[in-house]
């Protein structure tokens, strides 16, 4: 085997498994490498050239770049195994060698390798509905509820020392799922139903949010919490499908709460329920931040407020210039203009509604189902939480808010 001549530092030598030449304080001895060791070579050396990398920047109101963080960081690393993770890096001090020990990934691409559909399918009888189509419900096109931030596993309480009581269990969220059914029920005015969740269905996945940073006060471990949450979005369909011929739900999951932990409980939910009720449900589980879906004339343009990634800060309760800005861009780019169009969102725990800050769409802010966290008491109050249900007609709309008691 054919080798060459080349200089190398103390650490390449001991990388590549040579015996030193010269002493171990000196550096620059010659060695002869095969082609095999001047591959490894080529990626000792790649792996510790450096180089600045952006990993933030400012943008003024116009968009243009005022400030940049920049991180120096290596331009080649060692590849890591395709679903592999990195578990530790040992370094020696002395020879500055470097070792980067990976493992198999334990995280679960839930597309992949969850089938909700496969485990159901030998489970669930399938259950078809016919209703007939009350007088009294013609004239109105469509019937829409909305709920949003249910944060399901929130500890609301801290050990009994919070500034203001509170309770959020298992019991406390299927009561008011109840509440939520009758009020859609007692409000119905069409055989179609739209059902929007608006994200943050769970608080988070071991206590954290899709950001990581501080501990959320949980009650809930991830077992029970997912229990929880797929049981409250089976029940409230099992409990409205005698109602309605049509039920087409909607699930953001692409929130800065639940996230992953939240697509999971929701693509369990759609593959039980359309296999359950084939021919009366449609469920879309929303993973852009924003998206739209029509109806008739009506377009909603719905997101959670805040990504699972990168908006620290999201869409605001009132709109300032920029925001209005970038909802009229989402609709030039999908060409909407000849739709009544409904902008509606989650996040900010707040009920209020705007029709005048904007010509091109009406912008919806949705209270939370959940009552507010530990954190939200101490820092503002004591907030009221909310769902809103509509009757959509040819040329007008009725809205009816419910807010919970306290």
């Amino acid at each position: 085997m054919s080798k060459t001549r080349h200089r190398l530092k103390n650490h390449e030598a001991i990388a590549l498994g040579l015996e030193l030449n010269g002493k171990p304080s000196m550096g620059n001895s010659r060695y002869w490498l095969t082609k095999v060791q001047l591959k490894e070579l080529d990626i000792i050396r790649n792996y510790h050239n450096t180089n600045f990398k952006e990993i933030k920047r400012t943008l003024n109101k116009d968009g243009e770049v005022i400030s940049k963080i920049e991180k120096l960081v290596p331009d080649n690393l060692i590849k890591i195994p395709e679903n592999h993770e990195i578990k530790r890096v040992s370094t020696n001090v002395s020879t500055k060698q470097q070792w980067v020990i990976t493992e198999p990934s334990k995280k679960i691409d839930v597309e992949k390798e969850i089938d909700f559909t496969n485990i159901f399918k030998y489970l669930v009888k399938p259950i078809k509905i016919k209703l007939s189509l009350s007088p009294k419900l013609k004239g109105c096109i469509f019937d829409r509820a909305v709920y949003t931030d249910p944060h399901v596993g929130m500890d609301v309480n801290q050990n009994g020392y919070s500034l203001y009581d509170g309770v959020w269990n298992e019991e406390e969220v299927l009561k008011r799922m109840c509440i939520f059914v009758n009020e859609i029920i007692l409000n119905q005015k069409s055989n179609i139903l739209l059902l929007h969740d608006l994200g943050d269905l769970m608080d988070g996945y071991d206590g954290f949010t899709t950001r990581g940073g501080h501990k959320l006060p949980q009650n809930m471990d991830n077992q029970k919490a997912f229990d929880v949450g797929l049981k409250f979005k089976i029940l409230m369909i099992d409990s409205l499908i005698n109602h309605y011929e049509r039920i087409e739900c909607v699930n953001i999951c692409n929130d800065n709460h639940g996230g992953a932990f939240t697509y999971i409980v929701n693509s369990a939910f759609k593959s039980y329920i359309e296999l359950k009720y084939p021919d009366n449900i449609k469920v879309t589980n929303q993973r852009k931040f924003i998206d739209h879906y029509i109806h008739d004339n009506k377009c909603f343009i719905l997101t959670h407020g805040k990504d699972d990634k990168s908006l620290k800060f999201g869409f605001k309760p009132k709109l300032d210039p920029v925001q209005i800005e970038k909802i009229k861009d989402y609709i030039d780019e999908y060409k909407l203009h000849s739709y009544d169009i409904e902008f509606s969102k989650g996040d900010s725990h707040q009920l209020l509604f705007d029709w005048t800050s904007s010509n091109a769409f009406e912008y919806q802010n949705f209270g939370a189902f959940s009552p507010p966290s530990d954190w939200v008491k101490t820092n503002f109050k004591n907030t009221s939480s909310s769902f809103v249900t509509f009757n959509y007609y040819e040329k007008q709309k009725k809205i009816n808010p419910y807010i919970f008691e306290r």
